[in-house]
């Protein structure tokens, strides 16, 4: 029995998924859909031609090999791009993947779809000579892309913000919408995307506002009878920097104040740039209208990041500020506080003024005793002991088998973790961990190490075993 061209694609869709990141996975595939399927040929529908143009530019290669180990060395695969109607053409146009998975020569393929506003007909809305008033963006100078460090936690944010700067509502990123925790750093991008256009194009009309403040502006021109005026003055603007759109839930007035101008710049090729604490299928108390515009671009989540990235957060503000501290201190800091950003840097400043204040070196005692309030349980510590244990009732073993001879896959695996988590939590050296796990030798410490960060890197369930391991080490 012959697949569909859905059951074609989920296998296609399983390949893929195993082998990029979880959030490019989210973003690029799911919006994702099968069309059709007709001898070796399957047709998927993307939701834009940018969409197209990055699939084509980062993924090609990777599609190319999952198409053709699915209908053999003659499959081939094509695009169905939905073009907005509103464009003025009524069905999409499709292109096909170039078989040799050139990306470059696929762009050179595509054709540019209309753009509907009419540029001859005069906005109405925009107060005479407005253009000519030097308005203040309201951006913090010290929010640039410099300081702002890229992981795997941004980097899908950050990547989109620079295309977003580079060609202000020229890309399908329209409305961009960052969302994440607090501390994760969506002020900090959102900003920085409106400094990099006002150094790019200094004429852009530009403006970062907290919604909060909008709400308040807005309740201000009703009681000053000057709403005409605060819509024209929005309505003008070429970039609508929109902070914590998630303080609209309830406001039904001023949320359809927000709809009107949203769609005004939308429609006049303007870019608009919102940041929330959730995504926009998660907010709640905002109208089901707005919430669909927000969806039209893309949202990009920032995560907490990465030991790799809190670490280079933490070298990147060292330098800014002309210090130097001992890089255990550094490794110390960035390991034990990883709920946000903002924490982490600011338990580097209480760090620097309680050894400013006190005339002492920094080094790693003062570190633990000045950073109580940042970290919990600092004066425990984990035992090879604790992690043994916890990783045997984990996966189910006997503890005494860890340390035996036995090559059965799940001791090994068992073992081996064991013995990566306790060179990452503990202060004993290769030689001590070998001992304690059976009498091994540094090399097979080495070699377990090696094994456990390769598969982190290639096996998703195996990540997630040590990610939940990790948590539980945390919570202890």
């Amino acid at each position: 029995m012959e697949k569909t061209c859905t059951e074609v694609w989920n296998s296609c869709l399983q390949i893929i998924k195993d082998n990029i990141p979880n959030q490019s996975f989210k973003t690029w595939f799911e919006p994702i859909s099968a069309l059709k399927l007709e001898g070796k040929v399957l047709t998927i529908q993307v939701p834009s031609l940018f969409f197209y143009e990055w699939l084509e530019e980062h993924y090609v290669g990777l599609l190319r090999k999952t198409v053709k180990k699915q209908l053999g060395d003659e499959g081939r695969l094509e695009y169905n791009i939905v073009v907005d109607k509103s464009s003025g053409t009524g069905s999409p146009y499709t292109t096909n993947m170039p078989s040799n998975g050139n990306g470059a020569e696929a762009k050179t393929q595509s054709m540019p779809i209309p753009v509907s506003i009419n540029k001859d007909i005069k906005n109405p809305f925009i107060i005479p000579g407005l253009k000519k008033l030097n308005v203040d963006p309201q951006l913090n100078p010290n929010y640039t892309f410099d300081n702002y460090i890229e992981g795997d936690c941004n980097r899908l944010a950050r990547s989109a913000g620079y295309a977003v700067a580079a060609k202000p509502g020229g890309t399908s990123f329209n409305p961009l919408m960052i969302y994440g925790g607090v501390g994760l750093g969506k002020t900090h991008l959102a900003q920085a995307i409106g400094n990099e256009i006002k150094r790019n194009v200094p004429d852009k009309l530009v403006i970062y506002v907290s919604c909060e403040k909008f709400c308040q502006q807005f309740v201000d021109s009703l009681k000053n009878n000057t709403i005409n005026d605060f819509v024209n003055f929005y309505q003008a603007m070429d970039v609508i920097i929109m902070d914590d759109v998630h303080n609209f839930a309830g406001k039904e007035k001023t949320q359809d104040i927000f709809f009107h101008i949203f769609n005004h710049l939308h429609q006049s090729g303007k870019q608009v740039i919102l940041t929330s604490d959730k995504a926009p299928k998660d907010l709640a108390g905002l109208e089901e209208r707005l919430l669909s515009r927000f969806k039209w671009g893309l949202s990009a989540d920032l995560q907490v990041p990465d030991l790799e990235t809190r670490v280079a957060i933490l070298k990147k503000k060292m330098y800014a500020d002309g210090i130097e501290l001992p890089g255990e201190v550094v490794e110390y800091v960035a390991h034990n506080i990883d709920n946000n950003v903002r924490e982490l840097e600011g338990a580097m400043v209480s760090l620097l003024a309680q050894s400013t204040l006190n005339k002492k070196d920094i080094d790693l005692a003062l570190a633990k005793q000045m950073l109580k309030n940042f970290i919990k349980n600092t004066s425990k510590e984990i035992s090879m002991e604790y992690i043994q244990k916890l990783v045997c009732e984990y996966f189910e073993v006997p503890v005494d088998m860890v340390k035996s001879q036995t090559r059965k896959r799940e001791i090994v695996q068992a073992r081996q973790i064991s013995m990566y988590l306790s060179k990452s939590h503990t202060k004993s050296s290769l030689k001590t961990i070998g001992a304690f796990f059976g009498g091994r030798d540094h090399s097979t410490v080495i070699y377990a190490c090696q094994t456990v960060e390769d598969l982190i890197e290639t096996d998703k369930k195996f990540k997630a075993y040590v990610n939940d391991i990790q948590k539980k080490l945390k919570m202890s």
